[in-house]
């Protein structure tokens, strides 16, 4: 090919590539390729300013808590393996105690906080919850016609929003090498050619915890789970949804209707529900019922404020109503979790 037609393709190639880094919100960098012995190709290094690591469906981390961990919620799985210690945990299975050998599943989109005795530590894995979908479908892949099957099934089988299960100290001595190879893997984020060995582990510490997992029937109607996503993310691939869930976190108090959240991004209501779910796992409502369950936690852990002035401040006018919403996503009332609060700091 004559070197002038292969500079306008190199060219075209890298404008390309430059819009399509712009629509992705990404940084894109290209490298020469004169010292790689790499004649006609180009190098592109993309990198997304939002985030410091690449996506992973499987992240672990092990930390050790001597305070308070405030109410927060992910838009992923949580696995929560206490090593050590212990704690008083807060969530819609009220008031738990967990200690050395126990574990907390905690679907996607669930507050959780927890008070330590002392300290905890813990190893806790973030699983996408399409990654979990689709291992679900091939494990029943007989039986399922689709992906879709794989979904109705969790969320009819495994239904409850958070579930401590004990596992004991035995079965955790078994885990704790992979746990600890697996928050060693994921500090800079998994290289592809380590997934399969970080998948391998995954798969070894669920083969342990999962058979303590039993099923807990159909779900309950008033078990409405709110979400936040994962700060290192699980972004929604539609813009509309993003831009909803900047507006409900932005303006907590104010009166939010369906119809007005449609309006403001172009969509009819049931298009606005479908996309946010699709996104999110949740209604736009209840995404706004968690956010403000958790800014009103903050108020109370962080200000001698009245209770239904704080419950006013995040937009819940009836306290009655906001008593309701906030003991179903933190797991105790309000009174109760200002006073411990205040216990802890004394």
């Amino acid at each position: 090919m004559p070197w002038c037609l292969r500079h306008i393709r190199s060219r075209f190639f890298t404008l390309q590539l430059a819009s399509i880094a712009r629509a992705l919100g990404r940084r894109i960098t290209f490298l020469s390729t004169a010292n790689l012995a790499l004649p006609h190709k180009v190098v592109v290094s993309i990198s997304n300013s939002r985030y410091d690591r690449p996506f992973s469906p499987i992240n672990a981390r092990t930390s050790t808590a001597y305070t308070e961990v405030a109410p927060i919620a992910y838009d992923c799985v949580k696995i929560i393996v206490v090593r050590a210690g212990g704690a008083l945990l807060f969530s819609e299975f009220g008031i738990r105690h967990v200690n050395v050998g126990d574990v907390v599943v905690l679907a996607a989109n669930t507050l959780c906080s927890a008070e330590p005795e002392d300290w905890v530590t813990t190893t806790t894995l973030y699983l996408h919850g399409d990654y979990l979908v689709d291992q679900v479908f091939w494990q029943f892949a007989a039986q399922f016609v689709d992906r879709f099957d794989a979904h109705r099934f969790l969320e009819s089988y495994y239904v409850e929003p958070a579930r401590v299960i004990r596992i004991g100290e035995d079965r955790l001595s078994l885990l704790m090498p992979w746990l600890d190879e697996l928050a060693a893997l994921s500090l800079d984020g998994f290289p592809p050619q380590q997934f399969y060995r970080a998948q391998s582990l995954l798969f070894a510490v669920l083969d342990v915890i999962f058979p303590c997992l039993t099923g807990t029937g159909p779900r309950s109607p008033a078990t409405k789970r709110s979400t936040v996503p994962w700060p290192r993310g699980f972004v929604p691939l539609r813009a509309e949804a993003r831009h909803l869930a900047n507006l409900l976190s932005g303006d907590l108090a104010r009166r939010w209707s369906l119809s007005e959240l449609a309006n403001a991004v172009h969509l009819s209501p049931s298009q606005l529900r479908r996309v946010f779910v699709n996104a999110y796992g949740r209604s736009p409502i209840a995404y706004l019922t968690m956010l403000r369950a958790k800014r009103m936690a903050d108020l109370l852990r962080t200000t001698d404020t009245p209770i239904a002035i704080i419950a006013a401040t995040v937009g819940w006018g009836d306290p009655d109503f906001a008593a309701r919403q906030f003991r179903r996503s933190i797991g105790v009332t309000r009174s109760q979790y200002r006073m411990m609060i205040r216990r802890r700091g004394n």
